[in-house]
């Protein structure tokens, strides 16, 4: 019988609201996908800025499948948001590549407060779509 996936979650604090619930979303995915909590990993970082450090960490350490970076990075009046948006995302591939270990982007870049929260429910539920992709490169990494 194969053991169940190692899926490390690392999750802002920022815009809390929104990356609350992402992280739940995400939970209760992995959780019916049949990775037991036992099996995750949380960790939460101050913003977006950090996640890639966290991510980095978790992915080096080789005990998980495959590690999930949710965060929201609201657009605002000045270009810090695209600033942190390139950054992360860079971050975050760099980490899947030099690590081996499948990394998601769960960090969503909405441009107003509404399309944030419309991202963690329904259609547009990015935290489950972040605990699908992590369940689906966990077995493809098994497979390679």
């Amino acid at each position: 019988m194969k053991r169940a996936h190692r899926i490390a979650v690392a999750a802002s604090r920022f815009n809390a609201e929104v990356t609350d619930r992402l992280l739940a979303s995400c939970l209760r995915t992995l959780a019916h996908g049949g990775v037991p909590a036992r099996s995750v990993k949380v960790v939460r970082v101050p913003g977006g800025f950090e996640l890639p450090w966290a991510v980095s960490r978790l992915a080096s350490s080789r005990r998980y499948d495959a590690v999930v970076a949710l965060g929201c990075v609201l657009r605002g009046s000045t270009p810090q948001n695209d600033h942190i948006s390139r950054s992360v995302v860079d971050a975050l591939q760099r980490a899947a590549v030099e690590s081996g270990v499948p990394v998601v982007l769960g960090v969503i870049t909405p441009n107003t407060w509404a399309q944030a929260l419309a991202r963690t429910r329904g259609a547009l539920d990015r935290g489950k779509e972040a605990a699908e992709a992590a369940l689906a490169m966990a077995a493809l990494k098994r497979t390679l």
